[in-house]
């Protein structure tokens, strides 16, 4: 804590000269932004190692999506020529077509969100770059709209 520098205040109107000892606000900030500075200083390792894991992170969530889309792609694509032909084979069981049917709504979701997934990652990618802390809380939200998207699609059981 700082020690106070007093000035002294002539208290009230009268002709008597009582003084009033007082802390200078802009002492008490000022040693209070010092504080802070040393604070970072102290955890700047640490937070510039968090940023650079973050950036990493972004990255390779942007490869796995990637990866994912071009997949999802190839299985739709498959699936879309397969299914009308194996609704007609009596052979097949119901719960294999089940499952063929349920894999191609998963992969349509996938490739459906496959921009807004990019855009939210390149974006918080950005942030993380330029240290923009305004740009990274606008984009929370999306980030946690993509995470409810992606555990929706996740095939329970």
């Amino acid at each position: 804590m700082p020690t106070p520098i007093r000035g002294s205040v002539k208290s009230g109107s009268t002709a008597s000269s009582s003084t009033v000892s007082y802390v200078k606000f802009s002492d008490k900030l000022t040693a209070s932004i010092q504080d802070i500075s040393k604070i970072i200083e102290q955890h700047k390792e640490m937070i510039d190692a968090i940023q650079e894991v973050a950036i990493e992170l972004t990255s390779s969530i942007g490869s796995l999506h990637t990866l994912t889309v071009k997949y999802a792609r190839t299985a739709n694509q498959i699936l879309d020529v397969l299914l009308p032909i194996l609704k007609n084979v009596p052979l097949i069981p119901k719960n294999v077509m089940q499952m063929l049917v349920n894999m191609e709504s998963i992969t349509q979701k996938i490739i459906d969100n496959e921009a807004s997934t990019s855009k939210t990652i390149t974006d918080v990618q950005s942030g993380l770059k330029t240290g923009d802390a305004n740009k990274l809380k606008a984009h929370a939200g999306q980030l946690q709209a993509v995470t409810r998207t992606i555990t929706a699609i996740i095939p329970k059981g």
